[in-house]
C-alpha cells in the first residue's frame, strides 16, 4: 500500500514556501515564513554586550527563543510562563545551534542577535520552518548593521535550512504536513548549509527500527529539499 498524500503532492515536493519580510517595524530583521499552513514569526534583535563566558573575547553570540502561540492549534494551547516545556526548550537550541553555525561569530562583535520564533499556526514542520525563516531574518538584521556602518562586512559565512522527512507505508515523504508527521514509523529533521553539509539530523524510529539504506534515501531526499529552501531564501532576500 502507498501512502497518498493529503495535499495530493509528490513524495518529494516541498509545502507552498514563502517569506513576508520586514514584516514587523521595529525589529531588526522580521520575517512571516510560511510553509503550506504552518506560519512562524521571525523576529531577529540585536543587543549590546555577550554572556559572561565571552566577554573580552571580541566574539559575538546569537542565541534563540520559541514559542506555541495559544491559537496555533485547533485546540487552545496554554502559554508557557515561568516554566518550559521540554519541547519547547530542545526547539529553542536547535534553532540557536543552527543560526549560530551561519555566522562568524568572530566578525559580529560582542553583541548579541536574539532570534524569536513564534508559531501562529501549526501544521507540523514548525522547528524547521523557524530556522529556515529564521535564516532570512538574520540576514535582514546583519545587513542593517552593516547599512549602519557597525559592522564592516556581513559575519554570514552561509546559507542554513532545515526540513522534515518522513517513511510512510515504507516510503519516504518530504516535508511533512501534521496527518503525515502524526503517521509517520520514522521522523527526521535536517539542517543543513548550502554545501550540503548537515549541521544536525534529529531522527525517531517510532515503530521498529531504520535500516540503513532507507535512511540514506530519506536523507537524499532531505537535501533535495534543502536545495529548493535555500533557493526559495535567495530569491526572498534578491526582491
Amino acid at each position: 500500500m502507498t501512502w497518498q498524500r493529503p495535499d495530493g503532492r509528490q513524495p518529494d515536493q516541498l509545502r507552498p514556501i514563502r517569506f513576508h519580510r520586514e514584516y514587523t517595524h521595529f525589529a531588526a530583521g522580521s520575517v512571516l515564513a510560511e510553509c503550506g499552513q504552518t506560519k512562524v514569526l521571525c523576529t531577529v534583535s540585536v543587543q549590546p554586550g555577550v554572556p559572561r563566558f565571552l566577554e573580552d573575547t571580541g566574539q559575538g553570540w546569537l542565541t534563540a527563543e520559541y514559542r506555541m502561540l495559544p491559537g496555533a492549534t485547533p485546540e487552545r494551547q496554554r502559554r508557557e510562563l515561568m516554566k518550559l516545556s521540554g519541547r519547547t526548550q530542545e526547539i529553542q537550541r536547535l534553532i540557536g545551534r543552527s543560526l549560530r553555525a551561519a555566522l562568524d561569530l568572530q566578525a559580529l562583535g560582542e553583541r548579541t542577535l536574539v532570534v524569536d520564533a513564534d508559531v501562529l499556526q501549526a501544521d507540523a514542520g514548525t522547528r524547521t520552518t523557524a530556522i529556515t525563516g529564521g535564516f532570512v531574518a538574520l540576514v535582514d538584521a546583519v545587513n542593517q548593521l552593516v547599512n549602519k556602518g557597525e559592522l564592516s562586512q556581513s559575519p554570514i559565512r552561509h546559507h542554513v535550512a532545515a526540513v522534515s522527512v518522513g517513511l510512510l507505508e515504507g516510503q519516504p515523504f518530504l516535508d511533512l504536513n501534521y496527518p503525515e508527521d502524526v503517521g509517520a514509523a520514522v521522523d527526521l529533521n535536517v539542517v543543513a548549509t548550502e554545501q550540503l553539509e548537515l549541521l544536525e539530523v534529529q531522527g525517531t524510529a517510532e515503530e521498529g527500527t531504520l535500516p540503513r539504506p532507507q535512511l540514506n534515501q530519506m536523507l537524499d531526499l532531505a537535501e533535495l529539499g534543502i536545495q529548493q529552501l535555500i533557493e526559495a531564501q535567495r530569491q526572498a532576500l534578491a526582491s
